[in-house]
């Protein structure tokens, strides 16, 4: 009977707010490090794709020029601009427990431009124009706000 006691208040102080808190933080480490190292695979991938790609379009008849659309080699190397960023937000996740929010918006930011760059004009409506044009908007103003406001605060 004793021994009942004694693990059912052992179960009871594991299962506080505390305990329970701890185990969610340890749990989220645990992702954050898995998903660093997916991301670090899929960089290396879009790297070797784009090292692929930029010999074709170089190794290619006529060679030096590119064949196929430039802004492709673009999108590819913008790709693995975002992979990294992404990679960045989650090791500052890592290190401060924090999501930062100023992170994520270039992020975006860098991901619509990126969708802008390789945006086919002939393929593309008028609508799909203007939400690309309000999402940049959007996120520049929000931009501009976090750095406003964490400019004012001090260190």
């Amino acid at each position: 009977m004793q021994r009942l006691k004694k693990l059912l208040l052992l179960f009871k102080n594991s299962c506080g707010d505390n305990a329970f808190l701890g185990a969610i933080e340890q749990v989220e480490g645990i992702v954050s490090k898995i998903l660093s190292v997916v991301m670090i695979a899929v960089i290396l991938v879009a790297i070797f794709d784009l090292v692929i790609v930029l010999s074709k379009q170089l190794l290619v008849e006529p060679v030096g020029f590119f064949n196929e659309s430039l802004f492709e080699v673009f999108g590819l190397f913008l790709n693995v601009l975002i992979a990294l960023e992404i990679l960045e937000n989650i090791t500052a996740y890592l290190r401060k427990h924090v999501v930062q929010v100023e992170l994520v918006i270039v992020t975006s930011l860098i991901a619509v431009a990126r969708k802008i760059i390789i945006l086919n004009l002939d393929k593309t409506g008028g609508l799909e124009i203007i939400g690309l044009a309000l999402a940049i908007l959007s996120l520049s103003i929000s931009y501009w706000i976090i750095r406003r406001t964490t400019a004012k605060k001090p260190h």
